[in-house]
């Protein structure tokens, strides 16, 4: 059974999400705070959380550094913060997704079992399907139609981020740091330019790409 930490300092959500997800074959832990979290987190991992970041004694990004201190368990960010700032915050920090409150439970849901299905297939599998291409992570081929499609290293660095992390919003201050450096984390046209080129090599319609997205102001994601 899946386990599913939820962190929130308001009772009546707390109550509301362990209902509904108790509901729909999850098992439930609650924690009121950040520090109750991480212990929580600590004496018996969970599968996923699901997290507020305006907690009393903590924020939020505070709790996911906390936690990508020892697991990469996939994080759900629930909350009242609709910025764009916070959102690449928490993205930055190590979150997988972010839901803003007022929240339709049936969304968060269909983001629950989203993060958990691209968990198991990310740990089941080394190749992936994108559009006509097959990317096999293990080699560092792509194929399409039977002929082989050459990336560069940097090219093949930035892909292999975002088809890692399916369906997850990589926030550009991540990528930059990841593929170029510390020092380039604010060359945002370094991955206007790389992300160009691979959807010219990737994407059936560059102009219209299905795989590889912009989320302007934030990062890219790849939707498989």
């Amino acid at each position: 059974m899946t386990r599913v930490l939820v962190v929130d300092d308001e009772p009546q959500i707390l109550r509301a999400l362990r209902i509904n997800l108790s509901a729909h074959g999850y098992e439930v832990a609650v924690a009121a705070d950040g520090a109750a979290a991480l212990r929580s987190a600590a004496a018996s991992p969970p599968d996923l959380v699901i997290l507020d970041l305006g907690l009393p004694d903590m924020d939020g990004a505070e709790v996911i550094g906390g936690l990508r201190g020892w697991t990469d368990i996939p994080i759900l960010v629930l909350s009242g913060r609709a910025g764009s700032p916070d959102k690449v915050r928490a993205l930055d920090a190590g979150a997988d997704d972010y839901v803003t409150k007022p929240f339709d439970i049936g969304e968060l849901l269909a983001r629950v079992r989203a993060v958990t299905r691209r968990r198991a297939a990310a740990e089941e599998s080394p190749t992936v399907q994108l559009g006509d291409a097959v990317v096999d992570l293990s080699a560092h081929t792509v194929v399409r139609d039977g002929e082989a499609i050459r990336l560069t290293k940097t090219e093949w660095s930035l892909l292999e981020i975002l088809l890692r992390n399916p369906g997850k919003l990589v926030s550009q201050r991540q990528l930059l740091h990841d593929v170029w450096g510390p020092a380039y984390e604010k060359e945002t046209n370094y991955l206007r330019q790389y992300l160009a080129q691979l959807r010219r090599k990737l994407e059936a319609d560059p102009s219209r790409p299905r795989h590889l997205l912009t989320e302007p102001g934030m990062g890219y994601r790849f939707r498989p």
